[in-house]
């Protein structure tokens, strides 16, 4: 499959999952974000308009777990949910962003989940 029809069905997918999820302050949406080389994940209050907390592989001072990139993906899910529990947030809405949930996805949130994030 050309690349430019799979990355116009994930925007298609992602834009159908949009419309029915939302962040809100008391619970904003935990959206997930992936490269090849990289997973990225927020969270966005989309009633100000605002990232309230934000994880990455990619940022300063985040260590790489031995292993494949699901170790590196549940690293930052148990980074986000401590970062949440340091703001005071309990519970969120799952944004899988029009990426299919498992791999790497389903490992952040498993880790999330544990770490104290309830959605």
């Amino acid at each position: 499959m050309r690349p430019d029809i799979k990355k116009e069905r994930r925007e298609k997918r992602k834009l159908s999952i949009r419309k029915r999820v939302s962040g809100t302050p008391e619970r904003p949406r935990l959206s997930v974000f992936k490269s090849n080389r990289h997973i990225y994940a927020q969270l966005i209050d989309d009633v100000a308009g605002v990232t309230l907390v934000s994880a990455s592989s990619d940022e300063k001072g985040f260590t790489k777990p031995q292993g494949d990139k699901k170790a590196v993906a549940a690293k930052v899910g148990q980074t986000i949910a401590m970062k949440c529990k340091e703001k005071g947030i309990e519970t969120v809405v799952f944004d899988r962003n029009g990426y299919p949930f498992h791999g790497r996805l389903k490992a952040l949130a498993d880790a999330a989940r544990e770490h104290g994030l309830k959605f």
